[in-house]
Parts: structure tokens; C-alpha cells; sequence
């Protein structure tokens, strides 16, 4: 689906079923050098499973026109007038890694428009290492090896996605060397230096007014468990309901923990909301 967002044409898939606002909505929000796919098992059950699903194209990623947006609370703002365009008042709100921080943000600029928040691979602050920082920027497919390589925690997840026969770490690959290759210049450096620069997190936790759930990966050596604590004491702090689910596998929760990533999701968005105070 095509909407136009801030004055410009954005992508949102909507998991085989025309979206229908009157729904419980859904957000799906990926991570740097990906897109709306890498949440393909999740937005199509929540499709078929009650809820309307945006799984969106972030600016500049793929089939949303550019440029990318350069700060975290730009993109939150983003997503705002997303759900503006769609006529969404509140929505259930998924992150994984960038997108954690673009679901965090939001929630937290816009207390009453999250039911609930799910952050996938999240992390406080979200540094990035300089010499990261320079291959993204000089070296974009030496960087995207890198990410690739640190994102998955075995050679091929038992069973693979989308079924045996596939190789995580290959599609993988492939996927990021798409979005590079999609016209947005630097586009790998533009994500990364937007989670390296957000400083406002904490800020963000404290505003927070949903129930969240944390959802991090053992074996996560991008993001680490231990890096998300911060974020769940300041979300505890202001009274938020926050639990964390650790499922066994790094930082590509999404496919090497297809269904356990879904259960999570599911069992959590389908509770009822709580109003927001």
C-alpha cells in the first residue's frame, strides 16, 4: 500500500489483506539497511489474525521515497503522520534494533497513540563503533559483511526461513545489498549515525504511558541483553507494566526465531490495552 506522507509516497505492506483502520492496528518498524520484509511471518499472522498491518518502508528504504530521515525523533514524528494519513489514532507499535529506538521515541512523544510497545534487539544508548561508523560510510559492502556476519548466532537456524533449504546470513545479505543499491546515497551511515546520536531515550522511557515488552537475543552480539536493562529500569520506574522475553538466538530475531519472535508479539498485542494516563 501507497500512502503519501509528509508530502511524499510511502510503502507499507499489509500482510495479504487490505488494511482496515477499524482494526486494531499494528506497526512493524525494521532496522538499518532492511525493510518492511524482514518482518514477513509477523505482519502476515497479525494480517490474518485480527489486526490491520503496517509494516512499513522507512524514508529512502526501498519503496519509500527519500531522503532518509537523519534523528531518530524525525522518524518517530514520521510515523506519526503515518498513522495521520491512514486515519489511526493508536496502534500497537513493533521495533527491531533502529526501529526500536523509532518505536521508543514515538511512544514516547505521543503517550496516547501507543496501545502497546514491542522492542526487538534494542539497546541504550545504541553506539556504534567508529571504524563501523567509516566502512558504512567508505566501504558500504564491507559494512554490510560485517552487520551480517554479528547479526546471526549460527551458520543456519534449525529450522531455516521462510523452510529448510534457505540460508539466513545469505538472504540476509542480499536483502541489505538491495536497499544499498535502492538510490539512497550512504544510506548504511545515515541509519547508523541516527542510532548512534540518539541521546533522548531515557527521556523518551520516563514519557512512555503503554504496557512493554523487551525481546532480546541471547546470543545478541550487536545489541547484548545487558544493554537493554537501562531502558526496562527507566520504564519500570515510571510505572510502566514491562516484562523482557529472551529467546535463544542474536541479533536476527526475526528469522532465526521465527515462531517464538511471533508468540511473543502476538501473546502481547493481544492483550487489552491500558488507557493511557
Amino acid at each position: 500500500m501507497i500512502v503519501t506522507v509528509q508530502r511524499k509516497p510511502a510503502y507499507a505492506y499489509t500482510g495479504g489483506k487490505s488494511f482496515d483502520a477499524s482494526l486494531p492496528t499494528a506497526v512493524f518498524l525494521h532496522g538499518a539497511e532492511h525493510d518492511h520484509s524482514v518482518w514477513a511471518l509477523q505482519s502476515r499472522y497479525f494480517a490474518h489474525h485480527g489486526f490491520g498491518v503496517l509494516a512499513v518502508d522507512l524514508p529512502g528504504h526501498r519503496r519509500s521515497a527519500g531522503p532518509a530521515l537523519t534523528s531518530v525523533g524525525a522518524l518517530a514524528d514520521w510515523l506519526a503522520a503515518l498513522l495521520d494519513a491512514v486515519g489511526v489514532a493508536r496502534a500497537f507499535v513493533a521495533g527491531h534494533s533502529m526501529g526500536s529506538l523509532i518505536a521508543l521515541d514515538f511512544a514516547g512523544r505521543y503517550p496516547p497513540r501507543a496501545t502497546h510497545l514491542a522492542l526487538l534487539a534494542t539497546a541504550l544508548p545504541m553506539s556504534v563503533s567508529d571504524a563501523l561508523l567509516d566502512a558504512a560510510l567508505e566501504r558500504e559492502p564491507e559494512a554490510i559483511a560485517m552487520v551480517n556476519q554479528w547479526s546471526h548466532s549460527t551458520l543456519a537456524a534449525k529450522p531455516s526461513c521462510p523452510g529448510p533449504g534457505f540460508w539466513l546470513r545469505g538472504m540476509n545479505q542480499r536483502l541489505m545489498e538491495h536497499v544499498a543499491a535502492s538510490g539512497e546515497p550512504h544510506l548504511f551511515h545515515t541509519d547508523f549515525t541516527a542510532c548512534h546520536q540518539y541521546a533522548d531515550g531515557l527521556k523518551r522511557a520516563a514519557q512512555v504511558r503503554c504496557a512493554t515488552r523487551l525481546i532480546v537475543g541471547r546470543r545478541d552480539a550487536m545489541t547484548p541483553p545487558r544493554a537493554a536493562r537501562a531502558l526496562a529500569e527507566a520504564l519500570a520506574q515510571a510505572g510502566v507494566a514491562v516484562d523482557t522475553v529472551t529467546l535463544d538466538a542474536g541479533h536476527a530475531l526475526m528469522t532465526e526465531q521465527p515462531d517464538a519472535t511471533l508468540d511473543a508479539l502476538f501473546s502481547f498485542a493481544s492483550q487489552a490495552p491500558r488507557a493511557a494516563r
